[in-house]
């Protein structure tokens, strides 16, 4: 099998994925409430899993009303660790991508320690805001709503899990179509590339720029 790094990034594939959790810190014990995967190969997109996740603590009302997703809802829903074998499955020998990646990867790889599958997650994720911190570099925020808005894509469900990672899979697409017109054709090179575009960037100006902190999920 041709290594990750080394294959054309058309003939990769990814898993996009995303997480609804019952707040922003897994390290202060915050827990995934929802996750969903999508796989983008051959040009399609397709949904791989998605579950609610019963997180075994409360919801604060805070995240309900920015999610819908209440206490009600995963009482009867299974635990991370009753869905973690199906939902490794679909990230087993695909690239793993999400919109601000340490946030979802974080969670995951906490919830799959947490239920004796510490090897689900290998390699290192894709971050769509990464990408389009370098394709996108004129926009004033990279979050999903901006980025979806430039590439024209509507988001079915904000904020639950399925609708934000189907809407950053068509990001993706979006933004390696562009990364493809500048001549990047592997994930080896569009490493480089963002290393490299990265490296310019801190060198021009040692001072943030004052969209930091506006790309977030």
């Amino acid at each position: 099998m041709v290594p990750f790094s080394m294959q054309a990034l058309a003939r990769c594939r990814f898993v996009v994925v995303d997480v609804e959790t019952t707040g922003t810190s897994h390290g202060l014990g915050d827990r995934v409430t929802e996750v969903a995967a999508v796989i983008v190969e051959d040009g399609e997109i397709r949904v791989g899993f998605e579950s609610l996740v019963n997180p075994g603590r409360p919801i604060p009302g805070r995240i309900t009303a920015l999610t819908g997703i209440s206490n009600a809802m995963v009482a009867g829903a299974p635990t991370f660790a009753q869905v973690a074998d199906s939902l490794a499955a679909v990230l087993r020998d695909r690239i793993f991508v999400a919109h601000n990646a340490p946030f979802d990867w974080g969670f995951l790889a906490m919830e799959f320690a947490r239920a004796g599958r510490p090897e689900a997650l290998v390699g290192a994720p894709l971050c769509t805001v990464r990408l389009a911190r370098r394709v996108l570099a004129h926009l004033p925020r990279r979050n999903l709503d901006a980025v979806a808005w430039h590439y024209g894509i509507g988001i079915d469900a904000r904020h639950r899990a399925l609708g934000d990672a189907q809407a950053t899979a068509h990001v993706l697409k979006g933004l390696l179509r562009d990364v493809e017109r500048q001549g990047v054709g592997t994930l080896e090179e569009l490493e480089r590339w963002l290393t490299r575009r990265a490296f310019v960037r801190k060198r021009r100006s040692a001072m943030p720029g004052w969209t930091e902190g506006a790309d977030g999920a």
